[in-house]
């Protein structure tokens, strides 16, 4: 049914969202632990650099789910934002504040000003995806439902708190094994042992929070647990446990490119195991796909307009992030710019005199 192909989509889209901006989110964690300013100067000149090409980018797989909800399942889009208004509202601040601080930090000269963006950038890197954790939290507990009132209770429960942890523990994983090939690429070998030793303890305390979130969801979300326990959602989570094992082993051989491959295919296949262990619903056990879905008409034109933005938009994403990966977007440096200048023909139109 249409319905159902719609909800699989808005499903990969959360699950593109989860992958793209975590890897900024986990950037933006290890920065504000990389240290003072002596101490972390080389690790953020790491993560300034393998950001600034494709960071924001990734804010389009938001975009994506957002108009996904509130367009094809308008009943769930009204239920989420009446009843988590807050978490949400403050994860959208944190989205503002991050990119606010992350632009403007490094053209700042004094050192204070550095400092303030930088912290702002950092902060909300850490917050942010804890509230949108703790949101997916509540809605799993079933505490949510059509006409739900805004409650405290909805978001700052065990399961939402466990949540938003494993959310910021997954974009941290992500983000150490992104900075860890992009140190490798940029050859430093100081930085690849740096952001390595990070990966891997970010990979251990989302296995133990995973141990201890299943203990609390056993209780707390007895129908996630049901499907994460058994069926599709088991041989789900199975083999994104391979994947992060797999991703540990390729960090130790060096082997980073093949670790970004299997640290995204982790994260995405337990998003689509929390997906198929709520199926029917959306939210367990109030709201169905079809009781949430919009109008049919409405969904395939949605599927439609989807289609053709994921052509059109598809290709230039995957050559950006390829670009990226192999080097060829590296800013220009100074001397670059000098060498420039002289290469020009002062006589063309528009010239500038060599420096």
């Amino acid at each position: 049914m249409i319905q159902d192909v719609v909800a699989w989509v808005l499903l990969a889209a959360v699950a593109a969202y989860a992958c793209a901006g975590g890897t900024d989110y986990g950037a933006g964690f290890w920065d504000l632990f990389a240290g003072g300013s002596e101490r972390g100067k080389r690790p953020r000149w790491l993560i300034d650099h393998a950001m600034e090409p494709v960071w924001e980018t990734n804010n389009v797989w938001l975009i994506f789910v957002l108009v996904i909800m509130w367009t094809g399942f308008p009943v769930l889009f009204q239920t989420i934002f009446t009843a988590m208004w807050l978490p949400l509202a403050l994860a959208a601040v944190g989205l503002v504040l991050r990119g606010a601080g992350f632009a403007l930090r490094k053209p700042m000269t004094r050192l204070s000003r550095r400092r303030i963006y930088g912290a702002a950038f950092a902060v909300s890197s850490l917050l942010t995806p804890f509230f949108l954790g703790a949101v997916i939290g509540g809605l799993a507990t079933g505490r949510v439902a059509p006409g739900t009132k805004a409650s405290a209770d909805a978001w700052s429960n065990g399961t939402s708190v466990l949540a938003g942890l494993l959310t910021v523990a997954a974009t941290a994983f992500l983000g150490a094994v992104f900075l860890t090939a992009d140190a490798r690429r940029f050859d430093a070998p100081d930085l690849v042992r740096y952001f390595r030793l990070r990966a891997w303890c970010s990979l251990g305390i989302v296995a133990v929070l995973a141990v201890v979130g299943l203990a609390v969801t056993h209780h707390d979300a007895r129908y996630v647990y049901d499907g994460l326990t058994s069926g599709i959602g088991l041989a789900l989570v199975l083999v994104a446990v391979v994947s992060a094992v797999a991703t540990a082993g390729l960090l130790y051989r060096t082997a980073t490119g093949w670790a970004r491959i299997t640290a995204v295919g982790s994260v995405a296949l337990v998003v689509f195991a929390w997906g198929v262990a709520q199926r029917p619903y959306l939210i367990p056990t109030s709201l169905t796909v079809d009781q949430a879905a919009g109008a049919s008409t409405t969904l395939r034109w949605l599927l439609l307009v989807t289609v053709i933005a994921m052509v059109l938009v598809g290709p230039p994403l995957v050559l950006l992030y390829r670009l990226d990966t192999g080097g060829a977007l590296q800013p220009l440096a100074e001397n670059d710019l000098r060498r420039t200048a002289v290469n020009r023909d002062p006589g063309s139109a528009g010239s500038a005199p060599p420096s």
